[in-house]
C-alpha cells in the first residue's frame, strides 16, 4: 500500500465510505487520549477550589477551637509534688503538656510541641527557658513567649487551679 491509499481510520474504510457522522466530526483515534485546553481548566478550577475549601475548613476548625471552653478539668499532680525548677510531663486532652515549677515558686503549664514544626519542647529551667531541640527554637519558661529561633508564636499555655492540694487543668488558652 502506498502512502497515497493510506487510510487512516478506525475501520479501514475509505473517507467517502465513511458514515456521515464520522465526516462531521474527524477525531483521530490516536489524538483522542490528547486533554483539551477547556478539560484542563476545569481540572485547575475544580483542584484550586477543593483546596480552598479545605484551607476554609482549617481556619474554621481553628478559631473554633479557641473560642469554645475546654470541657472539663483533669487532675495533673499534687501541688507539693515538684519543687522549684522542676518539670512534670503530663497529657491534658490528648495532647502532650509540662507542667513546670519556676524559680519563684509559681506553677504554669505549656503544650509540650513547639509552634514552629511540633518537636517536643524540652525545659531548661535552670536557664529560664524551653528549648526545642530541632531548630534551636528557645521559649520563655514564665510566659511561653518565643525568645530566639525560627518559631514566632507562643507555646499554647494550660490554664491551672489547686484544689485540695492538687493541681488541675482547666484549660487553654492560645496567644496569638
Amino acid at each position: 500500500m502506498s502512502e497515497r491509499t493510506r487510510v487512516d481510520t478506525p475501520d479501514q474504510l475509505p473517507p467517502e465510505s465513511q458514515p456521515r457522522w464520522r465526516r462531521d466530526f474527524p477525531i483521530d483515534r490516536p489524538e483522542d487520549d490528547l486533554v483539551a485546553r477547556r478539560d484542563f481548566g476545569a481540572f485547575l478550577v475544580l483542584t484550586s477550589l477543593a483546596f480552598v475549601v479545605g484551607q476554609a475548613w482549617i481556619g474554621v476548625k481553628s478559631l473554633l477551637r479557641r473560642r469554645l471552653p475546654a470541657p472539663g478539668s483533669e487532675r495533673v499532680a499534687r501541688a507539693d509534688e515538684l519543687a522549684a525548677g522542676d518539670a512534670l510531663a503530663f497529657s491534658y486532652q490528648g495532647e502532650d503538656a509540662l507542667l513546670l515549677r519556676l524559680g519563684d515558686g509559681e506553677l504554669v503549664a505549656y503544650s509540650s510541641k513547639c509552634t514552629h514544626l511540633a518537636c517536643a519542647v524540652v525545659p531548661e529551667l535552670d536557664q529560664g527557658r524551653l528549648l526545642c531541640p530541632c531548630h534551636h527554637g528557645y521559649f520563655d519558661a514564665a510566659s511561653g513567649r518565643p525568645i530566639a529561633g525560627p518559631p514566632n508564636r507562643p507555646l499554647p499555655r494550660i490554664l491551672l487551679e489547686e484544689r485540695d492540694g492538687w493541681v488541675w487543668a482547666v484549660g487553654r488558652r492560645v496567644s496569638t
